[in-house]
């Protein structure tokens, strides 16, 4: 299976920065990162993820807010690993695609080939304040758009073809002038003549990921990701969602082998089930009911008065198509309250740890039956782990828990590849500029000096 560490700060949990263990200020540590993705490739992860959002996204008086950009973070962390793949997260609605297409070639060429964009549409009118605009564009619209988007940097990657850099000393010739091509792209949204001003990276693109499940979300993963990140409650609904994914794909004309379904998952480990619920009830104590009162209403677009904290979810909530951002999340916690019976803070402590993924408590082995459990039923290809602590969480994820996934044959050992690409299991993307099956000796190396 598939294991992806997502860092977050100091963990995935609303309160953690709050424990006594934890450092407020490691969210701008680079070697509180480089500390992670060392914990992580010991225990032989296949990447690291980063999420991001051209916005300050929570209250700074409530917890740590703001990010490092995941890009740059991510280039130092390539310089303290050598295996682990790195992805950041990047938004098509705030970006272009040239700057964003050298960036990653760029990552993909210092790490190795371990680059891979987790690609976001931006829901929330706070960041398209940012740039210029009075609210966010339309959730179709931004769909549009991201589509466009990686057509453009995908034939930016694909602008030199792979055999362009000769190198050819005697004959004085560096590239192939021929094989490094325009692209002239004329569309809706973009003017983009091209070539891409760095060589094709070692893993032709970074592994495109995806992490939007909602209708236009799944038909642009089934068109373009080879990963998916998702939040899924229930072993049914992730059953369903994986086989929708791998069906779309399917109908897309691609190999549904070739996209990978990655549930996320908070897993909150103790060495006995009482020490892990120990440490749920901490956390769930430190929970500032308030505050995750009102960022509730603004998600669900009411007056925080209407949710009263001790009692039930209001029956007039509006529907998903009311929801411009984040539509699939929406339904999932709505869902998830209705389904449970659930009181506002009830749903406050539910999503105080993963926001709506899956939480999970209990000792080693019984995170890694859970685990299990979901890969083996057709529910996932792997894991997005999402430590509620950080370090802590992940180290006894990759101490106790991953040793476990071992020993019963579901997780590497050692590395067997060098790229993402390759950790992953997928196929590296052939350059579509490039003519098919067609010889050409013109184009080998070994023959330039002879020219």
């Amino acid at each position: 299976m598939i294991l992806n560490a997502f860092l977050m700060g100091v963990g995935h949990h609303e309160a953690s920065w709050r424990l006594p263990s934890a450092d407020p200020a490691a969210s701008w540590d680079v070697r509180h990162y480089q500390e992670l993705a060392r914990i992580a490739e010991r225990g032989r992860l296949d990447s690291l993820f980063l999420a991001d959002s051209p916005v300050l996204e929570s209250d700074p008086g409530r917890r740590p807010a703001g990010k490092l950009e995941p890009t740059v973070l991510l280039t130092a962390l390539a310089g303290v690993t050598t295996h682990i793949g790195l992805i950041a997260t990047a938004s098509t609605s705030y970006n272009e695609p040239y700057n964003l297409a050298r960036r990653f070639a760029s990552l993909d060429h210092i790490s190795g080939g371990r680059a891979g964009w987790n690609i976001v549409t931006t829901a929330g009118a706070d960041a398209a304040r940012n740039f210029g605009l009075d609210d966010v564009p339309a959730h179709a619209d931004r769909y549009e758009r991201a589509a466009e988007f990686l057509e453009v940097a995908t034939r930016l990657w694909d602008s030199w073809a792979d055999d362009a850099v000769v190198a050819d000393k005697q004959a004085g010739v560096h590239a192939l002038s021929s094989l490094v091509r325009k692209i002239g792209h004329r569309g809706k949204y973009f003017r983009v003549d091209g070539p891409l001003n760095v060589p094709r990276s070692p893993q032709g693109y970074p592994l495109l990921v995806q992490a939007g499940s909602s209708a236009d979300g799944k038909e642009f993963a089934a068109q373009w990701a080879e990963a998916v990140f998702t939040a899924q409650q229930t072993l049914a609904e992730a059953q369903a969602f994986y086989a929708d994914i791998k069906r779309r794909t399917a109908a897309a004309g691609r190999d549904p082998n070739q996209i990978k379904i990655l549930p996320g998952i908070v897993p909150v480990i103790g060495d006995t089930l009482a020490e892990a619920q120990e440490l749920d009830a901490e956390l769930e104590r430190l929970i500032n009911p308030e505050y995750a009162r009102r960022q509730l209403a603004e998600r669900f677009l009411i007056d925080p008065e209407a949710l009263r904290l001790d009692e039930p979810l209001p029956a007039d909530l509006p529907g998903e198509d009311a929801i411009e951002g984040a539509k699939s999340r929406y339904t999932l916690i709505v869902d998830l309250a209705r389904r449970e019976n659930l009181t506002v803070r009830q749903l406050i402590a539910r999503l105080g740890g993963g926001r709506g993924h899956r939480t999970f408590t209990g000792t080693p082995v019984q995170v890694a039956d859970a685990i299990q459990e979901w890969y083996g039923n057709g529910a996932a290809d792997g894991f997005n782990i999402m430590p509620p602590v950080l370090p802590q969480g992940l180290t006894a994820f990759v101490d106790k828990v991953v040793p476990i996934l071992q020993e019963r044959g579901l997780f590497r050992t050692e590395y067997t590849g060098v790229t993402l690409r390759e950790h992953y299991g997928l196929a590296r993307p052939a350059n579509r500029l490039d003519p098919a099956g067609v010889p050409d000796v013109s184009r080998d190396p070994a023959t330039i000096g002879a020219r």
